[in-house]
């Protein structure tokens, strides 16, 4: 299953079952995902630390 074919599902769930609050939580995770693996090992690394 390729990744397009997985945000066009839930693009699909989440347009006929009116889930439209469910993209901000998913937006989010995304970005803190990216975070996370932009700092690994960076000069970053301490200030994400910080968060938690």
């Amino acid at each position: 299953m390729s990744n397009v074919s997985l945000f066009k599902e839930l693009w699909e769930f989440m347009r006929v079952r009116k889930k439209f609050w469910l993209l901000p939580i998913i937006i989010v995770m995304v970005l803190f995902g990216a975070l996370m693996m932009a700092s690994q090992g960076s000069v970053l690394a301490p200030f994400v630390y910080t968060i938690f």
